[in-house]
């Protein structure tokens, strides 16, 4: 009975399914003919997708089950410093150790380093011992760290945050070519999609793994969709229109306490002291790069507005 009914529900669903994939499969087509007459553009946008979405997003999430989240707050926390010194070997950035801002940057980025490093080094007592509403955690859950793991997982969450770097410096210079924010989110977008399915098709051989299972595990896939690729986006950009560019990054850090808290509630056993205070150090060195940036855009800002107060001066010399 319960399969006829399920066999019903399926019935149903398909051709929604298939109308919802002809729409995207027709506005993917139309991105790939703007873009492809745009230049070197499709090539750009291929690399933000394996950057940014294949590569980036695959090693966090396998990262993410060989550690915990806490790790996830952390290495976050040091992708505006990997920014920084890429920004600087690449020269599309000054720096100038006489500019308080540059060293302001230099020392956040020192410190970032070193609570990156603190959280694969040292991880600590556990938070509470082991018990039995916390044996249930793995089941919930999809990591639990273990000693054997941990470092992997720190190594793979560190790479994550480099490849997140390189990928805003990959996107800084296309949206300088193509101004149209959303054409470039969703053609990168659109090309990390199809790279992460041919690489799952690759390294997933089990059949049964591809089989949809309505449990917590796509409930999980679906809330993090639908949140990750449109509240949140949606909620940044009108934080930004309203507050400016630094309001939404002030609260990155926030992760840190956030996922301590819920981590010593739901699954304290995998939670330690030393994790935590390393990725409050990274917190401090996010926080510290952020005042610099800010100081250096406010400097920027001082030298425009002189040079605009300056300009109707010399126009008007010019006249006498």
């Amino acid at each position: 009975m319960e399969t006829n009914k399920m066999i019903m529900v399926l019935t149903e669903l398909v051709p929604c399914m298939l109308m919802v994939l002809m729409e995207v499969s027709t506005i993917g087509l139309t991105i790939l003919a703007s873009t492809i007459l745009r230049d070197d553009l499709i090539t750009q946008f291929l690399l933000l997708g394996f950057v940014g979405v294949t590569m980036a997003q695959n090693l966090a999430y396998v990262g993410l089950s060989y550690s915990s989240p806490i790790v996830a707050c952390g290495m976050g926390n040091i992708i505006p410093s990997i920014s920084f010194i890429l920004a600087a070997i690449c020269r599309r950035t000054e720096v100038d150790l006489r500019s308080s801002s540059t060293r302001t940057k230099l020392m956040g980025t020192l410190i970032s380093i070193i609570g990156a490093v603190s959280l694969v080094l040292y991880r600590g007592p556990v938070i509470k011992d082991s018990s039995t509403h916390l044996r249930l955690a793995p089941r919930l859950f999809v990591f639990l760290a273990t000693k054997e793991h941990w470092v992997v997982g720190c190594v793979l969450f560190a790479c994550a945050s480099l490849a997140f770097s390189i990928w805003n410096i990959i996107q800084v210079g296309t949206i300088e070519k193509c101004p149209e924010v959303m054409t470039v989110a969703s053609s990168y977008t659109l090309f990390g999609t199809v790279q992460s399915t041919l690489v799952a098709i690759i390294v997933e051989n089990d059949p049964l793994a591809w089989r949809l299972q309505f449990d917590m595990g796509l409930l999980v896939i679906v809330l993090t969709a639908i949140f990750g690729s449109l509240i949140r986006t949606h909620v940044h950009m009108w934080c930004i229109r309203r507050k400016g560019q630094f309001y939404v990054t002030m609260f990155k850090p926030l992760g840190v306490p956030i996922a301590s808290t819920f981590g010593c509630i739901f699954f304290a056993e995998t939670f330690h002291y030393g994790s935590m205070m390393s990725a409050a150090v990274t917190g401090i060195g996010y926080y510290t790069m952020m005042w610099g940036q800010m100081r250096e855009d406010e400097s920027r800002r001082g030298k425009v507005d002189l040079l605009e107060e300056k300009a109707p001066l010399l126009q008007e010399e010019d006249q006498v």
